[in-house]
């Protein structure tokens, strides 16, 4: 098991090692570690300039000598797998179990725990690593979250052209902001404490959401009347493509449109973890409005 004692003692200054730093969450959980006072290290593929009060390490994180350097003196993770395979994942798991950090895993409200394969290969990733991580001994806190808010950044250069988002259609989930999942992960990361309260938290954002509705509260945000058009899965999958996206994404997103049940799930998580209830969507159409105008 790992040696948590490194986390213990009131007056500790936690190190944290943040991986996908540079993402839309990653660089939500960074800046909310800073604010806590916590020494953050950040894991990324490739330099972005240098981050005040942040050391970085810059590498592949299927890359053990990169991972090895990351892990000194850290005492817990917060770990993204960036990769539709699972498989890579045995040399970095081996390299936490030498170091024993406590690891906080990010996963999906997407996996069905009941059944032996998931809808999607995204979903079934995300189990592989939680089996893995769990098998290992490592005893993570996986974070299972709903669809981030901040995924409808993609429809920025749609929304300068023109009043209308198209793009595959997926089920409605209870989208969460990612400022939540970010403000949860800290509560995690930064709790002393050999073993949480609970090892599983599901993230959900207050209510469930088509993409129509989301990009319908854009349009609120923005004072426009914008629409959500969806295309034909041979449309969507050859724009997608013709936008440069790596053909494996691709075809994993379309699976997931095309395969990923409706989730009517909220929780109250977030709050149990914050000390606050989950924000809106709206609120975060309004607060993000300039980046889509």
């Amino acid at each position: 098991m790992p040696d948590t004692t490194r986390s213990a003692g009131a007056r500790h200054r936690s190190s944290i090692l943040v991986t996908g730093a540079a993402g839309n969450l990653g660089r939500e959980v960074v800046s909310r570690l800073q604010a806590h006072g916590a020494r953050v290290r950040s894991l990324v593929r490739r330099e972005t300039g240098p981050r005040p009060g942040v050391e970085s390490v810059v590498g592949d994180l299927t890359d053990p000598a990169v991972v090895r350097e990351a892990l000194v003196g850290i005492d817990a993770v917060f770990l993204i797998w960036p990769l539709l395979d699972s498989a890579p994942a045995h040399d970095l798991v081996a390299e936490l179990i030498a170091e024993a950090p406590r690891v906080v895993y990010l996963s999906t409200t997407a996996i069905d725990d009941e059944v032996a394969r998931q809808s999607d290969p995204i979903a079934q990733v995300h189990a592989e690593m939680e089996a893995l991580l769990h098998d290992a001994g490592l005893r993570p806190v996986v974070l299972r979250s709903d669809t981030l808010a901040s995924n409808t950044r993609g429809w920025a250069p749609q929304l300068r052209a023109g009043d209308v988002v198209s793009g595959p259609d997926v089920a409605r989930t209870a989208v969460v902001d990612e400022r939540d999942v970010a403000d949860a992960t800290v509560a995690v990361l930064l709790a002393h404490h050999d073993q949480p309260d609970q090892d599983l938290y599901v993230l959900t954002g207050p209510e469930v959401l088509s993409r129509a509705d989301q990009v319908a509260h854009l349009g609120t945000a923005l004072r426009r009347r914008l629409r959500f058009q969806a295309l034909p899965t041979d449309l969507a999958r050859s724009r997608m493509l013709a936008d440069g996206r790596p053909e494996p994404l691709v075809e994993a997103l379309i699976a997931a449109s095309v395969r990923r049940p409706e989730s009517n799930c909220t929780t109250d998580h977030v709050e149990r973890l914050t000390g606050r209830p989950a924000g809106t969507f709206a609120r975060w159409a309004i607060d993000h409005a300039a980046e889509f105008s």
